[in-house]
């Protein structure tokens, strides 16, 4: 694996459990608006090795109840399997966010029984995922259907933020999960993006979200506003 970026500890990322966050590098996306730029290239130095890892894991058994493997992109990792199977023998229940262009790889490690929690990243339309990058939006509504057909908690959620997501665009993606468990509306930050010009927008008004907020209501069973991502 590729950890481009390690948390020890967050109270916020899993819900109702305490986790560690490893960031892996390299993404297929190139969201302008993306908060992570850092980890889009798959080059660098790991920030700590898997032997480390696993090492901080065995000290933290009793403290920690799971870990969060987040990007980047995931499921870009050739050996992500693998390695959620060695966190798992320690005890460690897994949450996987994962951008959903590779439905293949998801189905293995849903079917594996791998992964305890997904958090799938909805960018936007079908029409304006191109805004993201180069994309088969087909994987991406297969793994929309993988996900909510697994019997695994989940949650889907979407970055929004003016210049890019209207009202027509949250009817669109409400058609996209309806029926889903759960989905959260993460309001744009502009403190650290991919593209510089970017930093000059602005997030959508508490009205704007609630707005936003009633849309997605009417296609799935829960729709949260998270302000802080």
């Amino acid at each position: 694996m590729k950890i481009g970026g390690f948390l020890e500890q967050s109270l916020i990322d899993y819900p109702g459990k305490i986790t560690a966050i490893i960031f892996t590098r390299g993404c297929n996306f190139r969201c302008p608006f993306c908060h992570n730029p850092d980890l889009i290239s798959s080059s660098g130095e790991d920030v700590i090795s898997e032997h480390d890892f696993f090492d901080f894991l065995e000290k933290r058994k009793g403290l920690l109840d799971a870990v969060t493997i987040t990007g980047g992109e995931p499921t870009l990792q050739h050996d992500l399997p693998d390695f959620i199977k060695k966190v798992k023998q320690k005890g460690f229940a897994v949450k996987l966010d994962t951008n959903g262009t590779n439905p293949q790889i998801l189905g293995d490690i849903i079917s594996e029984g791998l992964a305890s929690y997904i958090a799938m990243d909805i960018k936007n339309s079908l029409e304006k995922y191109h805004l993201a990058g180069k994309v088969d939006t087909g994987a991406i509504q297969k793994s929309i259907g993988i996900i909510m057909q697994s019997g695994v908690p989940y949650e889907f959620r979407t970055t929004v933020l003016p210049r890019l997501h209207s009202e027509k665009d949250m009817e669109e993606i409400g058609k996209l999960i309806n029926g889903a468990d759960k989905y959260f509306i993460q309001n744009f930050r502009p403190e650290n993006t991919l593209d510089a010009n970017f930093k000059k927008e602005r997030g959508f008004t508490p009205e704007e979200l609630n707005s936003l907020q009633a849309v997605m209501k009417k296609y799935v069973k829960a729709c949260l506003i998270r302000e802080n991502i």
